[in-house]
């Protein structure tokens, strides 16, 4: 049986940053991937937005760790030259009845740490973005963009650089606790023991706790699947920034977000689903887009939306439940020694990322 000091389950973009963190910490890791490659799930089917920290409650993990992970993020892009930019955002109300949600908004991201949004009236807005119909906006200027490919492959060379490793086709069988260690068995019959384990699992993470034994079931929460299909927009995008309306309760509603090349894509909605392979667009839920979108672009064109990509957010609440907050759960809670779990890391995930191999780095340290 194989010796390895850590192990960490998903080479997703919180995977790779946990096992970077550790393995500059001076940890053996090797981190194990089911699929062929790193980075193809969740982290590869998103916005590509490095969010502010607006939306969430205050003292959230997802509050703490996205105000943290956007300067840890925006610092580490501009040292190493990676892809990005600081283009801003601006969320939207498109009737007065809205405005009031602005305002709430806003103390909601002050609480939060962020003290750079910007209310504006309906002129200030469409002096920003003419293109734009809407009674009052909040712009955040701290919001951008990144290439999350290049991103991953640079957390990888950092975990190489510090002697951690990556293998792919790897999936985790069973796991257990058993003498002072943890034994794991990937689906290759490969059995390796570890000291610590971190479960970064992604879309897979509930289903790994429950094949640990002696993992408590009742701290291992309900997965949910909450499928988010984008449409590209055809010919040159009318805005520079990022435009959201008012968040709606499962997601941000159908925003306009751009690539890096200035293409712009709309989405993503909201489509709960019970298998996470289902990511075929259907052509057919662009027709709701339409109305959606005009309510702060009515100069969108028809036949100007084209299926573009979805991806899947690994939930922990369901259709009708508030949004959960990250989980991020030791022994305390699950009884297994040495095992550290990530549910529930949708967005702001990819912001986050950074932050969270920091806190998981320094929590392992402390166990």
């Amino acid at each position: 049986m194989e010796q390895v000091d850590v192990v960490v389950i998903g080479a997703g973009v919180v995977g790779l940053a946990v096992a970077r963190s550790l393995a500059q910490a001076g940890r053996e890791v090797l981190v194990l991937e089911a699929c062929e490659a790193f980075g193809t799930q969740t982290s590869a089917r998103n916005s590509e937005v490095i969010h502010a920290g607006i939306y969430y409650p205050a003292g959230s993990w997802k509050a703490r760790l996205c105000v943290e992970g956007k300067s840890l993020l925006y610092a580490y892009l501009q040292e190493r030259q990676l892809p990005h930019q600081r283009c801003g955002k601006l969320i939207v109300a498109t009737q007065p009845a809205q405005l009031d949600a602005l305002r709430q908004i806003d103390a909601k991201a002050r609480a939060n740490g962020v003290h750079d949004l910007v209310l504006l009236d309906a002129a200030q807005a469409q002096a920003l973005e003419p293109q734009l119909q809407c009674v009052g906006a909040l712009h955040s200027p701290s919001t951008g963009i990144l290439d999350s490919h290049s991103f991953m492959l640079s957390l990888l060379a950092d975990l190489e650089a510090a002697g951690g490793a990556l293998a792919v086709n790897s999936a985790v069988a069973q796991s257990e606790y058993s003498q002072g260690a943890i034994k794991l068995e990937a689906v290759d019959g490969t059995l390796l023991q570890a000291n610590t384990v971190v479960n970064a699992a992604g879309l897979q993470a509930c289903a790994v706790a429950r094949r640990c034994r002696g993992m408590r079931a009742q701290a291992i929460p309900t997965p949910y699947f909450a499928k988010g299909n984008y449409f590209s927009l055809s010919g040159r995008s009318p805005f520079q920034r990022l435009i959201y309306p008012v968040p709606e309760a499962a997601g941000l509603g159908v925003h306009l977000t751009l690539d890096l090349g200035g293409q712009a894509r709309f989405g993503p909605d909201v489509q709960w689903v019970d298998e996470v392979h289902d990511l075929e667009v259907n052509p057919a839920r662009g027709d709701a887009f339409y109305a959606e979108i005009r309510k702060y672009w009515p100069g969108l064109q028809d036949g100007a939306l084209h299926a573009a990509y979805s991806g899947m957010r690994p939930k922990i609440s369901g259709p009708d439940e508030p949004s959960a907050d990250f989980v991020i759960q030791t022994s305390a809670e699950h009884g297994v020694p040495g095992w550290v779990n990530l549910f529930g890391i949708e967005s702001p995930g990819l912001t986050s990322a950074l932050a969270i191999g920091q806190h998981v780095a320094a929590l392992v340290a402390h166990a």
